[in-house]
């Protein structure tokens, strides 16, 4: 088997399920911290990745390196060329596993992709691609039976109307359904009902609708009821998710665009389509992206140890709302 593997898709949902399974392979916790590096080549640099690849395992027989986001340091011929001769060099002892977002329409010509294709005994690719509209029900069913319960279909339709094709909050939303009934039945439409009311999309629109007016004081206060409720990854992850929605939708609205076609083009149910193509007539393309932006520093920040991700927020809430 290779040891170096490209992971790549749209649905970071399935990719962060399969980097868990790398990690799975460490049977001792202890060693598989010592033996685990986590880069974003956003932020990395090259020290830190040759320390991290030829470096030997500590009471283990390999070492794992989860390299994310390759593109936004290796972005031209030469460095790739450079990047390529260091990773065939990477010893047997390290498994590379490098990944980052791709959109359907990208994949076939993803530089690592094209490499792969010409180097297939030195790595291994995986893509990973949000489901069609059309095919998200089936996807809740397999999902809610990989989290060892069941739904009926007809509640596993209503869950599709809410989340759309977003597996992550989707696989969410299983996991509260789950606990509800206690993996002791199906899950049924009066379930969906009870649990999945979107409340917490809803209050990230009540977020971003308080930043948009400048009322630093609700969001802040939204903010924190989310905290006492919601993971901090998966609201930042909705909210990130959320931003990256209104700069599509503000470039559909700047193309003369609508509702519906928010709807069609970002493959989101009605109430989203409707209520993020209110909150982005609000905004310029060039404010959206200046906060995208802003995002991407406080992911960094992050990732690298620079701060937590609760104080980052709420410095965003003062950075953009007062």
């Amino acid at each position: 088997m290779p040891n170096l593997y490209f992971l790549f898709g749209n649905d970071e949902f399935a990719i962060s399920r399969k980097l868990k399974d790398f990690d799975a392979d460490f049977t001792d916790p202890t060693s598989a911290d010592m033996n685990t590096a986590r880069l974003d080549a956003r932020s990395m640099s090259e020290t830190d990745l040759n320390t991290a690849v030829n470096v030997m395992p500590f009471l283990a027989k390999r070492r794992l390196v989860l390299l994310a986001n390759p593109s936004s340091k290796y972005n031209n011929a030469s460095s790739r060329k450079k990047f390529f001769e260091f990773i065939e060099k990477a010893p047997e002892t390290t498994r590379v596993v490098m990944y980052e977002s791709v959109e359907p329409r990208d994949a076939d010509k993803h530089w690592l992709v094209k490499w792969a294709e010409k180097n297939s005994k030195l790595i291994q690719t995986k893509a990973f691609m949000l489901p069609k509209l059309r095919d998200m029900t089936g996807w809740i069913v397999n999902e809610t039976k990989n989290q060892g319960g069941g739904i009926e279909p007809r509640a596993a339709e209503m869950l599709k109307d809410m989340v759309g094709v977003d597996t992550r909050q989707a696989g969410m939303e299983i996991s509260k359904l789950l606990a509800y009934v206690n993996w002791a039945r199906t899950v049924t439409v009066a379930d969906v009902e009870a649990v999945c009311i979107v409340t917490s999309q809803q209050s990230v629109f009540d977020f971003v609708d308080a930043l948009s007016n400048g009322n630093g004081k609700s969001a802040q206060h939204l903010l924190h009821r989310l905290l006492e409720t919601e993971d901090p990854f998966s609201l930042w992850g909705m909210v990130v998710r959320q931003f990256r929605l209104l700069i599509q939708a503000r470039e559909i609205l700047d193309g003369r665009g609508n509702k519906d076609d928010v709807a069609r083009a970002l493959s989101v149910h009605p109430f989203v389509a409707e209520k993020t193509t209110q909150q982005a007539t609000r905004f310029s393309i060039e404010s959206l992206e200046s906060i995208y932006r802003k995002l991407l520093r406080i992911d960094e920040g992050v990732k690298t140890g620079q701060s937590t991700l609760e104080l980052a927020m709420d410095t965003l809430v003062v950075e953009l709302a007062g």
